[in-house]
């Protein structure tokens, strides 16, 4: 939606950025690093949000790698979303995990565009087609399941009117599901019992699972149905999610003849992501062999891609002694990436 009169609401969501991921400020070797990538989509983001101009723009968490990040990281962060905020388009933030449910240096984000679930809280946004309530609170990282009913009263979201509700979360709910095995959360201490959530939620805007995912209860009523909208990561944190497409969501909500509103219309929009392969050293390779097998099986991999070195033997330490990083730096192409496999980390005869 890039111009005209709108009935409806648009909403722009995203998360998991993890932004400072192999980003070194002071990098001891020259190589190139996967810190670019997770910094290029996340601003592709915000060109996306500047281009549509959405009515909002939410972040479900983890938008840094870790808690402790370097300032000069967090600044250049927060200054491309000044850029969105400055141009008008509220921004909210709910901290996750990874930053331990508090954002670094929130001072720096000290602008009246931008909202933060840094506790338990309801934000009310006026625009000319509906008023929206937006409640949230930061990642619970103990027993969520238990204090989540806790949680959501603490935000007071039934004390505020409003057309549409939305509610912002960086949890697990049941029935999500991650990793190349299909591994689905359910009755666990971690995990939010979907039907715990009220329905008077239009929908919940979830950061913290990386596969982009819209759970339901009801899916032949999706319209009255408890709706969870995972976007995923942005960009490939892992070769787990190496199958995976990355980007976030444009939704847009409309209201019925009695002025309910619903989600209308969910749009994954697809971000670039570089080809994630596992390079398999097999058989007893000596060390002059190493060389020209790496070089031919390289050449016929995209000169892009993130490689995974593996072994076929894993306690050959003859060979985990010749792939040091030097070795490969010199034999790669100087635009891939590459990463051990577990087999490289171990003792000789340990098994994972």
């Amino acid at each position: 939606m890039t111009g005209g009169k709108r009935s409806g609401l648009t909403v722009l969501l995203f998360g998991d950025t993890h932004l400072g991921f192999d980003y070194p400020i002071k990098p001891r070797v020259t190589r190139r690093r996967r810190g670019a990538d997770f910094f290029a989509n996340y601003q592709r983001v915000l060109d996306f949000a500047l281009k549509t101009r959405p009515d909002l723009v939410v972040h479900g968490g983890d938008f840094f790698f870790r808690s402790k990040v370097s300032p000069q990281i967090v600044k250049e962060s927060y200054e491309r979303l000044m850029v969105v905020a400055g141009a008008g388009i509220p921004v909210f933030i709910v901290p996750g995990n990874h930053e331990r449910s508090r954002l670094p240096l929130p001072e720096l984000l000290d602008h009246p565009g931008i909202h933060l679930f840094d506790i338990p809280r309801t934000f009310l946004l006026k625009t000319k087609r509906a008023i929206l309530s937006l409640s949230g609170f930061p990642c619970e990282r103990g027993d969520v399941r238990k204090r989540f009913t806790e949680h959501l009263e603490a935000t007071r979201w039934q004390q505020y009117s409003a057309d549409l509700r939305l509610l912002i979360l960086h949890q697990a709910v049941e029935g999500a599901s991650v990793g190349p095995s299909d591994f689905t959360f359910r009755n666990r201490k971690d995990t939010i019992n979907l039907k715990d959530i009220p329905k008077a939620f239009a929908a919940t805007l979830c950061g913290h699972i990386h596969r982009r995912q819209i759970l339901t209860d009801h899916p032949s009523h999706l319209v009255t149905a408890r709706k969870v909208i995972y976007p995923g990561s942005t960009e490939r944190t892992s070769f787990a999610e190496r199958e995976e497409s990355k980007g976030f969501f444009q939704l847009d909500f409309t209201p019925d003849k009695r002025n309910t509103w619903s989600l209308d219309q969910a749009r994954f929009i697809r971000l670039p992501s570089r080809p994630m392969v596992d390079l398999l050293i097999e058989g007893e390779l000596g060390a002059n062999m190493l060389e020209g097998v790496l070089r031919s099986r390289t050449a016929e991999i995209h000169p892009d891609a993130i490689i995974r070195l593996r072994l076929q033997n894993p306690d050959n330490n003859q060979q985990k002694a010749v792939l040091t990083g030097q070795f490969l730096r010199d034999i790669l192409p100087d635009t891939m990436n590459y990463q051990y496999g577990t087999e490289f980390y171990r003792k000789a005869g340990e098994h994972f």
